[in-house]
């Protein structure tokens, strides 16, 4: 690819496609239901008219349109073994052509193409958030080259240490370090609408927009790998999966189909018309099942979406509004998420700046909270960072790679501590802060002293999560006892875990999954084993978006716990208007049921009625992408 150098004008990046196509899908959406109402409406012309055998003609060529593509359906579920609630609208139809009700027949192919229509709408309002995310994926990056020239390149082709000028108006292409400061436009990922002041030597989220003059970024993490790809990812899966209650719709169709097959044989064989037979199975048409609760659900996932809270399909958020435990991780969560150094105590005759140099390298391509702030305090204190070799990172127990030829180590120290390390220790433990320990492959270097306070919102937070439903709050943490009791004694939470390693995580996890509906909220790396056995695992933000694709089950845009009290209140709205959406309206047709086999429901009027039911309980499902709870969108 051409090269210019970097004062020169940026090369453009590709224009984003146009809507036309979208246009044309949605126009395309509403000819089925438009063709069958028109022929209805004509058919209606007619007989007033007094051209009756027109006006059945096209009544009958309705039923007809509605009836074949139904019956392929059906008979493809058939060859699959499988049995549905289809069924019954292809008798309806069949029915009424048998008995010449060419009328009754072309009000449920309307009826038919009325939900499928609704749902497909449904579907495509409910997931414009989500297509919105798909669209803003960045496809190139402008990386610079040795010679000091700037390349455009597709995103894949980005490495782990490349270095990438990103110009004014560019969204970032991969999770990366500031070489320089930025202002960023962060509201695509974490909902916040402000603009962002990053100095040097902060991380970045790929996704974000530059607002401000162009900037260097150091890549670390491939496209893949990056915070907006596991979004993206969980987008992709959340417009292609559909809620559990759609399966819920077949699975009733074991008692349903027979039942309705027995009451319209039963009226058939009392009063000797087959007529009753097809009023009955006209107003059986079971669309508030098929349709009405899905509509919910994926409504539900969209207002999810709307909050921060990227919910993977419909079966996470329905067991989201179940959920009674909720065990969170501490740090960046109910802590700031920024820890800052406070200081750095060495081996005598050591140097702190170099100490502090070679644990700010090793940890440049670590995911964790702890790395960031070291990269940035040593970024403030203008040390020269290099890219190192051969790392490696252990959850819950630290990071190592190769510097300037020494085989460095950070994190978590397991041994007997010299007599300068032991009163580092303990000034720290006094304090209540942090402490990552600093080794090469001969000795202990030193300890970088971090501390994160409190979220000044915790409690506020903690005290929502309860009002949204969540009965028991656990917090779980690799930190000592002592600092983990401090912040749950300000927070306010039911039970304390400290000290725990990722599998010991998991295991509390598990015990807690099989007394109630759990969610465990974490970073996605470190608590990796945790998400997955939670019944409901949420991945934290930037860091926890790399890992979520694979393991968790939504995602929390923003380094804040207060939007998934926001999800929890929209599953558990979401679920309510499904149910009852299903609830009411297969109870109306089951009353309208018993009329039609009665003898007091004809099938024209039957369909009339149904038509109304099924419009009456889908309107109520599309409740759910309006306000909610606390009457918030």
């Amino acid at each position: 690819m051409g090269k210019r150098d970097a004062n020169e004008c940026l090369p453009a990046q590709p224009a984003r496609p146009g809507t036309d196509g979208s246009r044309r899908r949605s126009w395309w959406l509403w000819t089925p239901l438009t063709a069958l109402t028109l022929l209805v409406a004509t058919g209606a012309v007619a007989r007033l008219a007094g051209y009756p055998g027109v006006a059945d003609a096209g009544w009958a060529v309705a039923t007809l349109a509605a009836l074949l593509p139904a019956a392929g359906a059906v008979l493809r579920e058939l060859l699959r073994r499988q049995f549905g609630v289809d069924v019954i609208a292809v008798l309806a139809l069949g029915g009424a052509l048998v008995v010449g009700e060419y009328l009754a027949g072309a009000v449920v192919a309307v009826m038919l193409a009325t939900g499928r229509t609704l749902e497909a709408y449904a579907q495509r309002r409910a997931t414009r958030d989500l297509r919105a995310l798909l669209e803003r994926a960045p496809r190139t990056a402008r990386r610079r080259s040795p010679d000091g020239g700037v390349e455009v390149v597709p995103v894949d082709q980005v490495t782990v240490g490349d270095r990438l000028l990103v110009g004014p108006g560019d969204v970032v292409a991969v999770d990366g370090v500031t070489e320089t400061a930025a202002t960023l436009d962060e509201s695509v990922v974490t909902g916040e609408s402000r603009l962002v002041e990053r100095a040097a030597g902060e991380r970045l989220s790929s996704g974000v927009v530059n607002a401000g003059a162009a900037f260097g970024l150091r890549a670390v993490a491939n496209a893949e790998h990056s915070t907006y790809a596991g979004i993206v990812r969980l987008a992709e899966e959340a417009t292609a999966r559909k809620a559990p209650m759609v399966r819920l719709a077949d699975r009733y169709a074991a008692a349903f189909v027979p039942f309705t097959l027995v009451l319209a044989g039963v009226g058939w064989l009392a009063s000797g018309e087959f007529l009753r037979a097809v009023a009955v199975l006209v107003v059986a048409t079971p669309c508030p099942l098929l349709l009405a609760t899905p509509i919910a659900i994926v409504s539900g996932l969209s207002r999810a979406a709307r909050r921060g809270v990227l919910v993977r399909d419909g079966g996470s958020l329905e067991v989201l509004g179940r959920a009674r435990t909720l065990l969170v991780d501490k740090t960046g969560t109910l802590t700031a998420g920024r820890p800052r150094v406070v200081d750095t105590a060495v081996a005598p005759g050591g140097d702190p700046e170099e100490v502090l140099r070679l644990a700010a390298s090793v940890e440049q391509l670590s995911p964790h909270v702890l790395a960031a702030a070291l990269v940035r305090s040593a970024a403030d204190r203008g040390l020269r960072l290099v890219t190192p070799t051969e790392m490696t990172e252990e959850p819950g127990q630290g990071v190592s790679g190769r510097v300037d030829g020494r085989q460095v180590r950070v994190g978590q120290f397991h041994g007997e501590l010299p007599g300068w390390a032991e009163q580092a220790r303990r000034r720290a433990e006094s304090a209540g802060q942090s402490s990552a320990w600093v080794a090469d492959e001969h000795e202990l270097l030193g300890v970088v002293l971090l501390e994160d306070p409190v979220r000044p919102d915790a409690r506020r937070t903690v005290d929502r999560l309860r009002a949204a439903g969540l009965t028991r709050i656990v917090m779980v943490t690799g930190d000592r006892p002592e600092d983990a009791h401090r912040v749950a004694a300000a927070v306010g939470v039911d039970d304390v875990l400290a000290r725990c390693t990722p599998q010991e995580k998991a295991s509390r996890v598990r015990a807690e999954t099989d007394h109630a509906v759990t969610v465990m909220v974490g970073d996605g790396v470190n608590d990796a084993p945790a998400l997955a056995e939670a019944s409901v695992g949420v991945a934290m933000g930037t860091t926890g978006a790399t890992a979520s694709a694979d393991i968790a089950d939504a995602v929390l845009s923003v380094d804040r716990l207060d939007p998934l009290a926001d999800a929890v209140e929209v599953a558990r709205y979401a679920r309510r208007i499904a149910v009852q959406s299903a609830t009411v309206g297969m109870g109306l047709a089951l009353l309208a049921m018993g009329f039609a086999a009665a003898g007091q429901l004809p099938p024209v009027a039957g369909a009339f009625v149904q038509e109304g039911i099924d419009v009456l309980v889908i309107l109520n499902a599309l409740r759910a992408l309006g306000a909610g709870p606390r009457g918030s969108t």
